[in-house]
């Protein structure tokens, strides 16, 4: 899956980017806990990386 399609899912979702450093991008919600980190620009997020975005936000992206 690729860090674009990852990052539109999350922001239909309710969260937000509020800091990008380098290649990474981090997103927060208003009411889920914590921040959750995107590589981006990437082409095919590994299946780990993708799985713990997934825990993370709550949502199934796969």
């Amino acid at each position: 899956m690729k860090s674009a399609a990852v990052i539109q899912a999350l922001e239909a979702d309710g969260w937000y980017e509020v800091a990008r450093k380098g290649s990474h991008a981090q997103f927060k919600h208003e009411k889920k806990p914590g921040r959750v980190t995107v590589p981006h620009p990437k082409r095919d997020i590994p299946l780990g990386t993708l799985r713990s975005i997934e825990r993370q936000s709550g949502l199934k992206l796969r």
